[in-house]
């Protein structure tokens, strides 16, 4: 069988993982052009994905006559049609995923607190031969909003609550009781907006939230907080969440996750002031990527064997 693994940014997953004789070739570069994809992934009976950085709606899947095994990283991918794989004859497998849910909290904290001191900034000063600017805004006393609170977002509440902070929190089904859980309080969306100094985003994309956080939402905001975002780049309006930057209507916003990714070289994210920008790094650390691949290798060995495990498409 040719195995293709998609979407291997840092040419890693041959280290991560022991291939053995599997006949494998990575692909280190995205390729957005659907035409291009599909004639690139043609020969291949097996393809890895690494969670949705490439799509496989099922106008791609009804191209690829040869594949017969797709694995994703993690065990739920929307950016999968399950139901068109099925048809077509091909299993979907996934694998785990360590606590990336950790490790994303984490960086979300490592983008609040970035924006809060400055970091970046005061960097490129020392850099460049500067010394102090600004003046950088404490976390203790602060409000921090949290939009969703499952295990990640708890987790960052937990965070701020350490910090000192008082912790509101809303999702669609939240409860008092779930939220007093992590010493967060429940509040209404609006009023998450109005109060927060801080507010970080960790909801499951879905038709639901899907632009939940547009410009009537951003307006409600002080002009001294900020937004950050690890979740999903279209939960937000990006177009509104920029407008607001440029006009200094919020001080500021740490994103990870982009509507379009890779970000295109022109993109206007590229030039947005008030920002810390990474590139959807949440998950991508050592202990991620040890749960990842191992199981990539493991689910593609016993589909060869006839035993195909973690199935997401099955019957």
């Amino acid at each position: 069988m040719r195995i293709a693994v998609l979407d291997d940014y840092q040419d890693v997953a041959r280290s991560y993982a022991d291939w053995g004789s599997l006949d494998v070739e990575v692909f280190t570069e995205h390729i957005a052009d659907v035409d291009e994809l599909v004639a690139r992934l043609e020969p291949f009976e097996v393809i890895a994905a690494m969670r949705e950085r490439t799509p496989f709606p099922r106008e791609v899947l009804t191209r690829l006559p040869n594949l017969r095994l797709l694995v994703t990283t993690g065990m739920r991918n929307a950016s999968i049609d399950l139901d068109a794989a099925r048809e077509q004859g091909v299993v979907v497998s996934g694998t785990g995923s360590g606590k990336v849910w950790a490790a994303t909290a984490e960086l979300a904290w490592g983008l609040i607190i970035a924006l809060l001191r400055d970091i970046p900034g005061q960097d490129r000063q020392i850099r460049t031969g500067g010394w102090q600017t600004g003046i950088g805004v404490e976390l203790g006393g602060k409000t921090l909003g949290v939009l969703g609170l499952g295990r990640l977002g708890s987790q960052v509440a937990a965070v701020g609550r350490a910090f000192g902070m008082d912790v509101i929190a809303w999702s669609a089904n939240l409860t008092d009781e779930r939220a007093a859980e992590v010493g967060a309080r429940l509040v209404a969306q609006e009023e998450l907006f109005a109060q927060s100094d801080v507010v970080s985003i960790h909801l499951v994309l879905s038709k639901r939230t899907r632009g939940l956080v547009g410009a009537s939402e951003l307006a409600l905001m002080k002009p001294t907080a900020y937004l950050v975002n690890t979740s999903r780049g279209s939960i937000v309006d990006e177009a509104a969440l920029r407008s607001a930057l440029h006009e200094g209507r919020i001080a500021g916003a740490g994103i990870d996750v982009y509507g379009t990714e890779p970000l295109p070289a022109d993109d206007p994210w590229r030039t947005t002031p008030r920002t810390v920008l990474t590139p959807h790094i949440g998950y991508v650390t050592d202990d991620t990527y040890e749960a990842f691949f191992p199981e990539i290798v493991e689910n593609i060995k016993t589909f060869a064997e006839g035993s195909p495990i973690r199935v997401l498409n099955a019957d």
